[in-house]
């Protein structure tokens, strides 16, 4: 689970592993990338399948309103996050999930060696023209293996931390590199942001990810609310105001710290995060009204509120 998900619907389809692995040889080049050797291939395919894939985003009207070369930058970034985040959620065996992304590790070691495998031309485009770094795409990588190395159920708080970081946080490095921001705005934005979006996604998504075996709450928390045992079921059945109650108090800090960071940009360069932070705002304050209680009916935010964030951003 990570925020390439939709917001108002979660991907239940379950996508077949093989389909997700872009079938190319593997060079062991070293990972340096030439963005000369980049600029000279063609483009059209690759760049249309990655907008198809952007396009099942709750989040696809806010990049479509970016600047081209942003917009198309963004369009790339999601769908390897889509792509890699749809083996981590697929039913395969493990160790054929393992291996679809390990070669997703491949693939970017000849991205970045300046040989990319066909499918991956425009994300090697997009990585040359914004200097994105290697580090935060393995990192979402890493992300996604953890929940598929175990099951996760209850993480500690370090190891949920950690999660956040790379399922989320890595995927704002990425993106604050696009949008133009300050290098130490961006990092903050991203640490602060991406932790917002994801324990907000936690909070919303109990119920669901119980359903497949996961508990992504801290195991502290759900101790000092007396929740055991600490197993899926236990979770649904339980009354969880207590627990959640840091988790939302970390998300509310994580969204203040993220709003004040943006406050002292135009409002072109963060558009995109904007939205994003109060769609994911409007989530957080619903789940609050509702309670952590049972039954628990899932939240939504209607398309017609994100339109009119979408309009709003844009012309206010």
């Amino acid at each position: 689970m990570s925020v390439a998900e939709p917001i108002e619907t979660q991907n239940t389809a379950r996508p077949s592993v093989q389909n997700a692995i872009p079938t190319v040889a593997v060079s062991q080049a070293p990972a340096v990338l030439d963005p000369a050797a980049i600029n000279t291939m063609t483009t059209q395919a690759d760049e249309n399948n990655s907008e198809r894939i952007a396009a099942g985003s709750s989040f696809y009207a806010a990049m479509r309103i970016l600047p081209r070369a942003q917009r198309d930058g963004m369009f790339e970034v999601y769908s390897f996050c889509r792509q890699v985040d749809d083996i981590a959620d697929s039913d395969g065996p493990r160790d054929t999930r393992l291996a679809a992304l390990q070669k997703w590790r491949s693939d970017l070691d000849d991205v970045y060696a300046g040989l990319p495998p066909a499918p991956l031309h425009a994300l090697a485009r997009t990585i040359a023209k914004f200097s994105l770094e290697k580090a935060d795409f393995l990192a979402v990588i890493d992300g996604m293996e953890m929940d598929v190395v175990s099951t996760i159920v209850a993480p500690d708080l370090g190891t949920l931390d950690l999660y956040c970081d790379r399922v989320a946080s890595a995927v704002g490095r990425l993106s604050v590199k696009i949008f133009g921001m300050e290098r130490g705005d961006g990092i903050a934005l991203s640490h602060h942001l991406g932790r917002a979006l994801q324990l907000t996604n936690i909070l919303r998504d109990i119920d669901e990810d119980a359903g497949i075996g996961r508990v992504y709450l801290p195991r502290e928390t759900l101790a000092e609310a007396g929740i055991a045992p600490l197993t899926p079921e236990a979770i649904s059945a339980s009354v969880l105001d207590v627990a959640c109650a840091p988790l939302v108090a970390q998300a509310q800090e994580h969204f203040r710290i993220s709003n004040d960071i943006m406050k002292r940009y135009p409002r072109g360069i963060v558009i995109a995060p904007k939205i994003m932070a109060q769609a994911y705002g409007a989530i957080l304050e619903k789940l609050i009204a509702r309670g952590f209680g049972t039954p628990r009916p899932r939240v939504r935010v209607s398309k017609a509120r994100l339109i009119a964030l979408l309009i709003w951003n844009k012309f206010f």
